[in-house]
């Protein structure tokens, strides 16, 4: 089927959809109808080859493999752009993102989708719609006294990355000639963070939204002030003498904006993460009071076929939902343990909503964690280990088991794990890993948040506490009755 067939077929289904949705994809099929070809050139090439190629670096704004598999901003939306289509999505990962130019141009992909400042400066590149537009973000370390302005940070060590407009903004900006300025070219926005964590430079800008994602992984940076003017973000194509795959952009995002698409998207990864949240005890008492009852048989009962300690999946599926059986996250991980589909579907989960399901499934997934780690590893470190890799994939785990080793540490001991998971956000250190960037601020956040929740239940079960002894008095056991995969 061409690709003007499958427009017309998505404006018919767009038939209840909203004005704005209807009028950007009906305006992209009237653009291909009118264009003076029977078809459209680059969308051609895209439907002949059976997928369209984004590319990109790896990074926590851009893509990246999280826990549920493939992930990251611009690689959400880039999904929703090849459904758009109705082709797959094909990503292609660069080292250096001032490389993405030269690969675009070179027809190594169809568009960059990386945060790039729009418009570009290469002459034979343009831009799709703007989709988002951010501040940029000069940040300090906290403690050190707070700059409100560019003259107040000329005695101290200022570095910025390449290819993302900074340094002409400076360049642009009246208090900027006094000051001395580094470009890195090598690195990632999490590479300075750090460093500015370790004191290594005072200074860095970066745009407002990766700021913001940032900050809980990096606490010890602070936002100083936000230079103007405002830098609009946009993918990038080759300015070819064809439209098609522009006029398909503008149709895309027109669409996106009006069915909240990208919104979402944007929600998903830019707003606050409530999951790794600092522990209150007292929040999780009233929910050991008010939800525990109910799932404490469960928790039993799975705990006993897999041989741990119910407390132990308690405290699990308290960090991912607590213990909600209807809780779904952005991404579409699912119920009390928050299993992926595909991971469900591995264990025999039929309904990930169903909290006997999502109990059993979580501690069968739990349990081949431990089993699949080396069996040299002893407990408890081999506990805290599997719970990282419940939370990070194990593919990751071994990438920072890996680094730790390099750094003359233990692999096998999670004190030294956990001191050099959250290098796996550095460029430095991911690229030279097999699975790449992962966030593993968030895998030591989750051990440590377990581990607490884990330790209370034990301290309650020790002591008949009478919360827990109303429960076993009060609810009765609900089977767990599932097919064995």
């Amino acid at each position: 089927m061409g690709l003007k067939k499958r427009i017309e077929q998505l404006v018919q289904t767009l038939s209840d959809a909203t004005p704005l949705a209807r009028l950007g994809v009906a305006t992209f099929a009237l653009l291909m109808a009118s264009s003076g070809h029977d078809r459209l050139n680059a969308l051609e090439q895209i439907e002949a080859r059976g997928r369209i190629v984004m590319l990109t670096v790896n990074g926590a704004t851009t893509y990246y493999l999280g826990a549920e598999g493939e992930t990251g901003f611009e690689y959400e939306l880039g999904q929703a752009f090849a459904s758009f289509l109705g082709v797959p999505l094909e990503v292609i990962t660069l080292d250096n993102p001032n490389d993405l130019e030269e690969a675009i141009l070179n027809g190594q992909g169809d568009f960059v989708a990386a945060g790039l400042p729009s418009p570009p400066k290469h002459p034979q590149l343009a831009s799709g719609p703007v989709y988002e537009t951010v501040s940029p973000t000069v940040v300090y370390r906290q403690g050190s006294p707070k700059p409100d302005d560019l003259s107040q940070i000329s005695t101290g060590r200022l570095v910025i990355l390449d290819g993302k407009g900074y340094d002409g903004l400076l360049n642009q900006t009246p208090q900027a000639p006094a000051l001395d300025w580094e470009v890195k070219t090598q690195a990632i926005i999490e590479d300075l963070f750090d460093a500015l964590s370790r004191e290594e430079l005072d200074y860095t800008i970066a745009d407002s939204n990766v700021v913001r994602l940032n900050r809980r992984f990096f606490p010890a940076i602070g936002i100083a002030f936000e230079l103007e003017p405002s830098l609009n973000l946009a993918w990038v194509i080759r300015r070819e003498n064809d439209s098609g795959l522009a006029d398909a952009l503008t149709a895309f995002f027109e669409q996106a904006q009006a069915s909240d698409v990208l919104s979402n998207i944007k929600n998903h990864h830019f707003e606050p993460n409530t999951d790794y949240e600092p522990v209150g005890t007292f929040t999780f008492m009233n929910q050991v009071e008010a939800r525990l009852g109910e799932l404490q048989p469960l928790f039993e009962k799975a705990a006993n076929e897999v041989d741990l300690d119910w407390e132990l999946l308690a405290a699990v599926g308290y960090q991912e939902s607590h213990w909600n059986p209807r809780a779904v996250s952005p991404t579409g991980v699912r119920g009390i343990m928050m299993l992926t589909q595909r991971t469900a579907g591995q264990l025999g989960v039929t309904d990930r909503l169903d909290p006997a399901q999502s109990i059993w499934g979580g501690a069968r997934y739990l349990r081949s964690m431990l089993d699949r780690l080396p069996q040299r590893i002893p407990m408890p470190d081999r506990l805290w280990l599997a719970l990282a890799a419940y939370n990070i994939g194990l593919g990751h785990l071994e990438d920072a088991r890996v680094i730790t080793q390099r750094h003359g540490k233990d692999p096998d001991r999670w004190v030294d794990v956990r001191e050099h998971l959250p290098l796996l956000t550095q460029e430095k250190w991911y690229s030279q890993t097999r699975f790449g960037y992962a966030r593993g601020y968030e895998a030591v956040n989750y051990v440590s948040n377990v581990r607490t929740f884990y330790e209370i239940l034990l301290w309650m079960a020790q002591r008949d506490h009478p919360l827990l002894t109303q429960n076993e008095q009060t609810t009765p056991t609900k089977d767990i009755d599932l097919i064995e995969p």
